[in-house]
């Protein structure tokens, strides 16, 4: 597996050596070796969500305050922008964002460490998108930040107005969100 590192250190994106012939093919989608030596992290994932969704449905920025996330995502049907913005007050990205493109064809996967926000942009005519997360979900502790703050400037590739939920119509300014220290 190839390790890629992103414009945030702690963001990274892992590309599988796939196997493949007449038949179809073959990829492992998660190695704890590899993933330990890639992130200094032994993660304890608990939880594996999987979503569908149509073209131009943009989820996020969600991310929970207390009982924070990291997700490890790929996409298994279809194509997905995806982006990861850094929410933890020390350090030195603080505010800044990442966009990786996911999809069935690359077949790569992003980890977004806790601490940060994610979301992502459905490109496709459909798409399925997969995710383990090293905590549970925690409706209480839920929080969105608005995909489209501009103090955030994230460069989404969109031809029409995105496809969204109301908790992600109702999401906050970012100089407004609770955020971690």
């Amino acid at each position: 597996m190839n390790v890629v590192k992103t414009a945030i250190a702690d963001v990274l994106v892992f590309e599988p050596k796939v196997f493949g012939d007449a038949r179809g093919f073959f990829f492992e989608s998660f190695n704890e070796t590899v993933f330990q030596n890639a992130t200094g992290l032994k993660p304890n994932f608990v939880q594996d969500n999987h979503s569908g969704s149509a073209k131009g449905v943009l989820r996020g920025l969600h991310y929970q305050i207390h009982q924070p996330q990291g997700k490890l995502v790929r996409v298994t049907a279809g194509e997905v922008f995806d982006v990861a913005v850094d929410l933890r007050r020390s350090s030195p990205t603080f505010g800044k964002w990442v966009g990786e493109y996911l999809s069935a064809e690359n077949k790569r996967q992003m980890w977004v460490p806790e601490g940060f926000a994610h979301g992502f942009l459905v490109l496709s005519d459909f798409a399925e998108f997969l995710y383990k997360t090293t905590e549970l979900y925690a409706p209480a502790h839920e929080r969105c930040i608005q995909w489209n703050d501009p103090s955030l400037a994230i460069e989404w590739p969109l031809d029409v107005p995105p496809i969204l939920s109301s908790k992600d119509q109702l999401g906050s300014r970012f100089q407004e969100a609770e955020v971690f220290e």
